[in-house]
């Protein structure tokens, strides 16, 4: 049970046996019954709170969505025994059928009100608990960006001028991935969660976690996609699949992958760069480092700095299967 419920809880059984008490100072005929009266209002007390327990899992939205059922039930049914339908005939069977309207009609309203409520946008508008004319960009965030790591280093740096939205059912999907029995799995989940922590601690980054589920028959994908459209949120994905099916459904989708593509620097004659030399190169004198998008430097005379950082000059740059092979020279030598 939740803490800061707890109290709140107690006090509140407190105080409704403490009414049935004060119930009998009102009259003093009823004070033999003043331990029957407290008894009752701390059953009532206790009655009220496991009520409360059980709506747990209730959200605003699906309490807005029931008052907006109920609304329009209640004006429904009302419309309807105002009408001329309900001139003339028995008054005693027109005051059942009235009855039956506002039993009915209110219910009815308010199941659709609910089977509906993702798209229910009237009274609270979904996750954006803002005001409608304030403008902000949202990032509908998967389980894939998580688990990348980069996301977090990008908010770091101030690039990402957007608010995150992770919804509680890609959580799930991540809690999931690194309680998995399969050590592949289990290492990707946790450092998606690592992600998220690192996330949690940055300054001026808003993280929206909506609680409120998307119909249940969907598989994540499509869940996602739907919150996207209904927040009209871009969406940050790593899965290919998932963006193309964005994609098709006019959602805007934003790729970290193609975003570090774009950063690379143009490699041409003349250009300096640092790298690490890692391994000897073919030839006796040569080092061979590799720049992180998987690019090969051949280092010409630097055999003796292998393991250390050093500056270079590229000197030639050649296409290859697994990307660019570049030659260069120490920057001391080409001065």
């Amino acid at each position: 049970m939740n803490r800061t419920l707890l109290p709140i809880r107690l006090v509140f059984v407190a105080l409704c046996a403490s009414a049935g008490a004060l119930v009998c100072f009102t009259n003093q005929e009823w004070d033999r019954y003043m331990p029957m009266a407290i008894s009752i209002g701390f059953l009532l007390g206790i009655l009220v709170v496991l009520t409360d327990v059980m709506l747990k899992g209730f959200s605003l939205r699906g309490l807005s969505a029931i008052s907006f059922g109920l609304g329009m039930g209640l004006l429904i049914a009302y419309l309807l025994q105002i009408s001329p339908l309900f001139a003339g005939g028995d008054p005693q069977l027109l005051y059942l059928v009235r009855l039956a309207l506002f039993l009915v009609v209110p219910y009815l309203c308010i199941v659709i009100a609910l089977r509906g409520k993702d798209e229910f946008n009237v009274l609270i508008p979904y996750v954006r608990f803002v005001p409608h004319e304030v403008d902000v960009p949202l990032a509908v965030v998967d389980t894939s960006a998580l688990i990348d790591g980069r996301l977090a280093k990008i908010c770091e740096a101030g690039f990402l001028n957007v608010a995150l939205v992770i919804p509680r059912f890609v959580l799930d999907e991540l809690h999931a991935v690194a309680d998995s029995a399969d050590p592949h799995k289990q290492a990707r989940g946790r450092r998606g969660l690592e992600t998220l922590n690192v996330l949690r601690k940055i300054k001026n980054i808003d993280i929206r976690i909506p609680e409120s589920d998307v119909t249940k028959q969907q598989d994540v994908d499509a869940k996602l996609v739907f919150l996207a459209q209904s927040m009209k949120a871009k969406l940050l994905t790593m899965d290919f699949n998932l963006a193309k099916m964005a994609e098709f459904h006019g959602v805007h989708w934003l790729n970290l992958n193609l975003l570090s593509k774009a950063l690379r620097p143009e490699l041409i004659l003349g250009n300096q760069l640092e790298v690490e030399l890692l391994k000897p190169g073919k030839d006796e004198s040569q080092a061979v480092g590799y720049l992180e998008d998987g690019s090969m430097v051949v280092v010409n005379n630097a055999r003796l700095l292998i393991g250390r950082q050093v500056h270079v000059e590229i000197s030639s740059v050649l296409p290859s299967a697994g990307g660019k092979m570049i030659f260069a020279r120490l920057v001391s030598e080409s001065k």
